[in-house]
């Protein structure tokens, strides 16, 4: 086990190593001749690095759109453009000259870009929510222990079951926002640059969206007349019936917005009606 923590010798970074026995002691991590340590060296370098399986990774749209140009290919243009068209509904644009309600407050959007292992570009759009005030619940998300998990594959086996995984794009725009923010829209909105747009649903980057998509999510699948299992809130079961009248559960373990559900036929109408 490691950590960084700070070391009584200049005010430098340490390593916090743990031993066998489960005692601490603190390891100094070697200084460079410029009078800085490898882990300040490795997080300059990797602030300045831009390229990612070879192909420049874009900071900001304008410089993505400059991308654009400078390789002849639309593979940026088409990240945001996808990007834009699946988060607009979390976005309520006001009209020119209307103001935001008085209790809004303003924050940043921000374009996040990426490139995945098939090459594909990746944009995302986020809000700045490390510059808003923390709520006063507790907006942590709950995930499916490891251990349930491993005693789904016991429950599909034992009871003849079948068992598939998916994943809810976009979940979080989902679930319906509890804070009051609005941004002005950058150049990612097109003919919409400019105009002040209020945030109406759970957008990446806020710090309630992860307890916002949890609690829809958990309002969805009650009304599929599923309940949580008291030992793990993120396994949820329904009582079943199968066709030659055998009695099961149905389950459904929850991590995030991944979902793996045991059923007869998960598939079917009669798992999702």
């Amino acid at each position: 086990m490691k950590a960084a923590t700070k070391s009584s010798r200049g005010n430098k970074y340490a390593h916090l190593m743990c031993s066998a026995n489960g005692l601490y002691f603190v390891h100094p991590m070697p200084v460079k001749s410029d009078g800085s340590t490898a882990l300040e060296k490795f997080c300059r370098r990797k602030r300045s690095n831009r390229f990612k399986y070879g192909i420049a990774v874009p900071r900001t749209v304008n410089e993505a759109y400059a991308l654009v140009k400078a390789n002849g290919n639309d593979f940026w243009a088409k990240a945001i453009e996808k990007e834009m068209g699946n988060v607009m509904v979390a976005l309520k644009p006001l009209d020119l000259g209307e103001s935001p309600p008085d209790d809004y407050k303003e924050i940043p959007l921000s374009m996040i870009f990426d490139v995945k292992m098939g090459f594909t570009r990746k944009a995302r759009l986020v809000a700045g929510g490390h510059l808003t005030d923390p709520p006063e619940a507790l907006t942590y998300p709950s995930v499916v222990s490891r251990d349930s998990v491993r005693l789904a594959f016991m429950l599909v086996k034992l009871n003849g079951l079948e068992m598939i995984m998916t994943d809810i794009g976009n979940a979080y725009l989902n679930a319906e926002v509890t804070e009051k923010y609005y941004a002005i829209a950058g150049p990612e909105f097109g003919e919409l640059q400019g105009c002040t747009v209020v945030i109406v649903r759970a957008l990446c980057g806020l710090k309630s969206a992860g307890a916002a998509w949890n609690h829809h999510l958990a309002n969805k699948l009650m009304q599929l007349k599923f309940k949580p299992v008291p030992a793990d809130p993120d396994v949820w079961r329904r009582a079943h019936v199968k066709s030659d009248g055998t009695k099961y559960y149905e389950y459904v373990f929850v991590y995030v917005d991944d979902l793996l559900c045991l059923s007869v036929d998960p598939v079917g109408a009669s798992f999702n009606p």
